[in-house]
């Protein structure tokens, strides 16, 4: 008898699948990042490397290119290029299409991302000098958060990776705000004119019905340049370009051959998830410990980053979600139970891309306050991980995952 041919599998099951392994070598890169920078011999190797000038002065503000200038300002803008097709497909043709699936994910993500920054200003106190880091204990990394639950298989629903990953997605749209309102500074408005006018340009050939991708990119690849001229950190370009790329809406198909978007997003995703984001991991993960005690984790700076994400992403995000289902606002992801909402709420305090990103731009000129914020990036996403992690591996199971696990053993 013929085997019966498998069914092909959904769109959001290779997107999950494909975020869970690149969060899982994102784990990785950084677990690396941190021996290769405290190995004698790797160390300076590893920070020569970073600071090799390996292009000319493109812009006086960052002087000549450099390997982490590169990785940082013209890699990452692809990665927001990513991170934009997704927030555009999202509100056209996904779950936050209408304001009904909208409200949750906006609630949970505004809460998620306005307590942590009030806990970063609780602990730093008065310190002027560290107010500037308010953005950084914000963002959620979400290639590292579904990492983490995809080691958990049928004990994490299906409905709370999908809230997680669109609470993510609306995450994202605040700290690209944040990145172009808060860290942007001496504008020069004749670049900037530049930009505009190639976003114009991107605009009309949307209007004329153009679907090649190729126009879109080249002009893509000019916007970075005006942007990276302006001062406007260059990887706004890759989310201004997102947006100027068509769409038409195609559920469930990511690869549909008539929807420019769709096509970009699935063709960049494996990339970005495999080889740009753990790329980045590597090269602003690793801070050297040499000198360096225990008690720098009191220190105002690492405390503040640690505790916005482990203690306030879990009050802001299960708050909200507490408050918008008791008053009818919105209910509670379907299938999942209050404790399963607070282990969700704690990885949400997995921000690492993002909240490293973040800190380069906080403190640019101080590479010690950067360093500090790396450990304290460090330290709450991993005390979340392993939080988070603890509470959903021990939590009750809801008939849906106990029917998702019974699935998974018939096959």
């Amino acid at each position: 008898m013929p085997d019966t041919p498998h069914a092909p599998r959904s769109a959001l099951r290779e997107f999950l699948k494909s975020e869970a392994g690149g969060g899982m070598l994102l784990i990785g890169a950084a677990a690396l990042a941190m021996i290769v920078a405290n190995l004698p011999g790797l160390s300076e190797a590893y920070f020569h490397l970073l600071h090799w000038t390996t292009g000319p002065v493109i812009s006086p503000k960052y002087g000549p290119m450099t390997v982490h200038l590169w990785i940082n300002d013209a890699l990452m803008a692809i990665f927001f290029l990513l991170v934009g097709l997704e927030i555009k497909r999202e509100f056209v043709d996904g779950r936050l299409a209408t304001w009904q699936h909208r409200r949750l994910p906006v609630v949970a993500a505004a809460a998620g991302m306005v307590v942590p920054a009030l806990v970063y200003l609780a602990v730093t106190g008065g310190r002027t000098d560290l107010q500037a880091g308010w953005a950084v204990p914000a963002a959620t990394d979400i290639a590292f958060a579904i990492g983490v639950l995809a080691l958990l298989g049928s004990r994490a629903p299906a409905a709370l990776k999908l809230f997680l990953t669109t609470v993510a997605i609306v995450d994202d749209m605040g700290a690209v705000a944040i990145i172009a309102l808060a860290y942007t500074d001496g504008i020069a408005s004749l670049p900037l004119f530049g930009a505009a006018v190639v976003l114009a340009a991107m605009y009309v050939l949307g209007q004329s019905k153009v679907r090649s991708l190729t126009p879109y990119l080249l002009l893509g690849a000019v916007l970075w340049y005006f942007v990276f001229l302006s001062g406007v950190h260059a990887t706004i370009a890759g989310v201004a370009t997102a947006l100027m790329i068509p769409v038409r809406p195609t559920p469930a198909a990511p690869d549909a051959a008539d929807s420019p978007l769709h096509r970009l997003e699935h063709a960049l995703q494996p990339w970005v998830a495999y080889a740009i984001v753990p790329l980045f991991g590597f090269a602003n993960a690793g801070v050297s410990l040499s000198g360096i005690s225990v008690g720098v984790l009191v220190d105002p700076l690492p405390l503040g980053v640690a505790l916005g994400l482990l203690v306030g992403k879990q009050i802001g995000i299960f708050g909200s979600v507490w408050i918008a289902d008791r008053t009818g606002f919105a209910p509670r992801p379907a299938g999942s139970n209050w404790v399963q909402i607070w282990g969700l709420s704690l990885l949400a305090g997995i921000g690492f891309t993002m909240s490293l990103f973040i800190g380069g731009l906080a403190f640019p000129d101080d590479a010690f306050l950067v360093d500090e914020v790396k450990i304290g990036v460090l330290t709450g996403s991993v005390l979340s991980a392993l939080a988070g992690y603890a509470v959903l591996r021990f939590a009750p199971r809801t008939k849906a995952s106990r029917a998702s696990a019974a699935a998974g053993k018939s096959r």
